[in-house]
């Protein structure tokens, strides 16, 4: 019986982020969606608890011998402890080395430690480009979600393994609005991510104070780089009374915190793919994102396109869509026809013929 092991160790980091709804939402899509035959099974490094890191019919998980720190520096001097299965899926690019007779597929979320690395921590950024790296002259397959991604992965790390463009989806708890109270306002531009520096929230804000009377509401945790949304408030002249920072929230918290905002602001200076561009679209909210190529990919002309580190342009594009009723529905629903396009269940067929490809067909 042919097994298919995705790693969920991110599932167990401090700031899961992104990448951490990405491990969860693939692979209970891979489990639901496994042709005949198949097992799907989580395995982590050892933690005292691993309850964060069950997944909703996935097996396990499996704990291997090292811990988290142990066993990224085990791998990234290419110790062979290969987690198990015919075929290992690493959703983020903390992978074991390529092994003979095994099968292993990289996601590889971005390129920002090469375009941006002054967004990252230096030993974070040094890290990224030596896995990424590897992964792309050694792993079997290299999945990306978007084409921008793809096309800066063959510039700065080109190699043998073929890159595979899959994208996202749209989670099912954030499709309708659940019956969550926090307090917010009736209109508000609302942000979704981690509070760090490559999200340009310090435009947003920046921004915010150029756009009277509305709210903005930030949804997501403290990631690196101290990024003190309150003292750019405080400097840009932004009332505190119009920031409201909610931190890490729950699925229904999110949910109910998309499905309340006025317009989704995504102002970043680079992406690999913008989940909550997509989120917000299928939630029924106007868009206005920077032009990251693989936001621009993303919202597929659904969304306001504003220029990278220029607070006016996107001051005047939040106001426009805030005063114009017409044009934000005519946003809405381009939105809604643009997030139908991707679904989990989608990228996790597209998942399966390319694992299965690996093994010559196997079911």
């Amino acid at each position: 019986m042919p097994e298919l092991v995705v790693l969920t160790e991110q599932l167990l980091a401090p700031v899961p982020g992104g990448t951490g709804r990405y491990t969860r939402e693939l692979a209970a899509a891979l489990a639901r969606t496994a042709p005949a035959g198949w097992t799907v099974r989580g395995v982590t490094a050892r933690h005292g608890d691993l309850a964060p890191a069950m997944v909703d019919g996935v097996a396990g998980p499996s704990a291997l011998a090292l811990p988290r720190r142990a066993l990224t520096l085990a791998w990234e001097h290419g110790l062979p402890l290969w987690p198990g299965g015919d075929i290992v899926h690493a959703p983020t690019p903390l992978a074991p080395p390529a092994r003979r007779g095994r099968r292993l597929v990289v996601t590889v979320h971005d390129t920002v430690p090469f375009t941006h690395p002054e967004t990252l921590t230096s030993r974070g950024a040094a890290w990224h480009r030596k896995v990424i790296r590897r992964a792309a002259s050694s792993a079997d397959a290299i999945v990306v979600p978007t084409q921008a991604v793809a096309d800066d992965l063959a510039l700065h790390a080109p190699g043998p393994a073929p890159v595979h463009v899959v994208g996202h989806g749209v989670s099912s708890v954030l499709s309708d609005p659940p019956a969550v109270e926090l307090g917010l306002p009736s209109t508000y531009v609302l942000a979704v991510g981690t509070v760090e520096p490559r999200k340009g929230l310090d435009v947003l804000v920046e921004a915010m104070a150029a756009v009277p009377g509305v709210p903005l509401v930030v949804a997501g945790p403290a990631g690196w780089g101290e990024v003190n949304l309150a003292a750019l408030a405080a400097r840009h002249g932004l009332p505190p009374e119009r920031l409201r920072v909610l931190g890490r929230l729950s699925d229904e918290e999110l949910a109910a915190t998309l499905h309340g905002a006025t317009v989704l602001a995504a102002p970043s200076r680079a992406e690999g793919f913008g989940l909550p561009v997509l989120e917000a679209m299928a939630a029924g909210v106007p868009v206005v994102h920077s032009d990251a190529p693989a936001l621009v990919e993303v919202a597929g002309g659904a969304g306001t396109q504003v220029k990278r580190d220029d607070p006016a342009a996107l001051a005047d594009a939040l106001r426009t869509v805030l005063d114009s009723p017409d044009l934000a529905a005519t946003m809405v629903e381009r939105g809604r026809a643009r997030a139908a396009e991707f679904t989990w269940k989608r990228a996790a067929e597209s998942l399966w013929r390319l694992h299965r490809s690996l093994l010559g067909g196997a079911s």
